[in-house]
């Protein structure tokens, strides 16, 4: 197995490396050895996805760190963590996440300007700024190059001002930020804009982009790294609710011509 350190130098090689990465978000272990099984270079955990399989709307810090120890754990890949507003308003407090976050193995994860109250779904500027200057901080204290990404959530909140987005990631920037990240942008242009409108590498997350969109067209638009978020679990659930209602609606069972070949599975989870 890689030492954090070196799975930290290789995270921090692709993003600097020409063109664009895929980093799919697995939800558990067993995702997590399947994604690396087939050679994927990175990997970065879904706060949604785990939500789903708890059963819930919402997940806890406490989860969300459980959860990528356990996908850390599986993998010899880098992971990176969604840790949404890392627990916390207050910025040193939230802060304190990047730290826990690195302990559960993780050399990357991000903190967003979101929240989590939808009555004010995004945090006033100053204190979105003043809250990733602290979680920048807390990464630069650690034994080893953490991947600060910072997310502008305007996008996913009914809140299309990209002007705005746009201010709130060179704030980013400016205050040391790795990755830049805004969830929601849907067309290339408004994409390309907001890539170009920032220095460092930009995170595109497909769950809220226009699916027609490919991997070589989005390095050509400047995009850096490609998530999924909670896409594939969701898409994996649509799956069970699929044979659930196949079985209840039926009483059929036709889904298990398409079952996972329990060959591969168990190759790469061996």
């Amino acid at each position: 197995m890689r030492t954090q350190m070196q799975k930290a130098e290789l995270f921090r090689a692709l993003h600097a490396r020409p063109g664009a990465f895929i980093i799919p978000n697995p939800w558990d272990a067993g995702t997590a050895k399947l994604l690396t099984a087939m050679g994927f270079e990175a990997l970065a955990t879904t706060s949604l996805g785990l939500a789903n399989t708890l059963g819930s709307a919402t997940v806890s810090l406490d989860a969300i760190i459980e959860n990528c120890r356990v996908i850390a754990e599986a993998t010899d890949l880098p992971v990176s963590a969604d840790l949404e507003n890392c627990g916390a308003d207050d910025p040193k407090t939230a802060a304190k996440a990047i730290a826990r976050a690195a302990a559960a193995g993780a050399v990357g994860g991000s903190i967003e300007d979101s929240t989590g109250d939808p009555r004010k779904p995004i945090y006033d500027f100053s204190l979105a700024v003043e809250r990733v200057q602290a979680a920048v901080e807390a990464a630069r204290a650690l034994p080893f190059p953490f991947m600060l990404t910072a997310r502008a959530e305007n996008f996913l909140h009914g809140r299309k001002d990209l002007d705005d987005t746009i201010k709130r990631l060179q704030a980013f920037e400016a205050v040391g930020a790795d990755v830049l990240y805004s969830p929601g942008l849907y067309d290339i242009d408004t994409i390309r804009t907001a890539v170009s409108s920032v220095g460092k590498p930009f995170n595109l997350v497909m769950g809220f982009a226009d699916p027609m969109l490919t991997l070589p067209q989005l390095s050509e638009a400047g995009v850096k790294r490609i998530s999924v978020g909670g896409a594939m679990e969701r898409y994996a659930l649509a799956a069970f609710l699929k044979c659930a209602r196949e079985m209840k609606e039926r009483g059929a069972f036709t889904y298990v011509r398409e079952m996972a070949p329990i060959g591969e599975l168990r190759a790469a989870f061996g």
